[in-house]
């Protein structure tokens, strides 16, 4: 039988977990040991309203389990407040070493109907709730030489969906922020991962109909609790999940076509070569996809 992943008082900051795909992030790492800051502004759907009980619902979930948790209710979608929510986990625990971006809201509409109103509040929780929230603990992360970030993107921002370029806008975001800080958290064995989740939450009941049945929210937090596991090694990634499939998502990048007379019609002439995507390569950052076109160029 193969050792149990624990985590041994590791301090886990989780926003959105008064339900959904974040309760169950908090439930299963409380029951192995982690000690939980449960986030949640107990908002609706569209991000509207409060309600402070859910938070503490899911800490009285916890305790009972015997687990250790504290509530939040602090929104991510301002500095002040992702500073207050981190302030919370030094308060009760005395540092952070895991944070999971998970809160989330939905206002979709044809991009034809779309307007700031519904543009600024996804990318505030989403997006910016993320730098919000990681900024502060990222610091404490460095500073420790320890620290594990899993942001929730989806497939939505990376494959596209009608009626979300504003959540898909911010999804693909998090994407190229979950990159940039495991370039730069690398020396400190800071891990960053992405994934894009499909699950039966209150955000997606309706979209998902019978299959939902099947893509409870319980799915995903094996994954999200590997990836905040110490032994863990995995970062810059993403990673498809739910129904019990988990599967890596890449970017990769053709070889391409070169040429230094390179003009419109030799991109025309030679369009099938620049998407031939036999030999294609999956840079981890940004120094291997230049050195592509180094080697090309040469």
């Amino acid at each position: 039988m193969t050792e149990a992943l624990g985590f041994d008082g590791k301090v886990a900051i989780i926003t959105g977990a008064g339900g959904g795909l974040g309760r169950q992030h908090a439930l299963l790492m409380a029951s192995r040991g982690a000690l939980v800051v449960v986030n949640d502004l107990g908002g609706a759907v569209d991000g509207t309203g409060s309600d402070k009980g859910a938070a503490d619902k899911v800490v009285d979930e916890i305790k009972a389990l015997g687990g250790e948790a504290v509530a939040d209710t602090n929104s991510v979608a301002t500095a002040e407040g992702g500073a207050a929510i981190v302030q919370s986990a030094l308060d009760a625990f005395g540092t952070v070493d895991i944070v999971i971006n998970n809160a989330g809201i939905l206002r979709d509409k044809a991009f034809h109907n779309m307007d700031e109103s519904l543009v600024n509040p996804v990318f505030d929780v989403h997006l910016k709730g993320a730098f919000n929230v990681t900024g502060p603990a990222f610091r404490v992360m460095r500073e420790k030489g320890y620290g594990r970030i899993i942001s929730t993107s989806s497939a939505a921002g990376i494959f596209g969906n009608f009626g979300q370029a504003n959540y898909g806008a911010a999804k693909m975001g998090l994407v190229g922020f979950t990159r940039v800080l495991a370039v730069e958290g690398a020396r400190f064995n800071i891990a960053a991962n992405a994934i894009a989740p499909i699950a039966l939450t209150r955000m997606t009941e309706d979209l998902l109909g019978d299959l939902g049945q099947k893509l409870q929210p319980d799915y995903v937090a094996p994954l999200v609790t590997f990836l905040a596991h110490e032994s863990c090694d995995a970062t810059g990634r993403m990673f498809s999940v739910g129904g019990g499939r988990v599967a890596e998502v890449f970017i990769g990048e053709c070889q391409g076509f070169t040429d230094a007379n390179l003009s419109p019609e030799l991109v025309r002439d030679n369009w099938s070569t620049i998407c031939d995507r036999d030999g294609y390569a999956v840079p981890a950052q940004i120094a291997e996809e230049t050195k592509m076109f180094v080697d090309a160029l040469r």
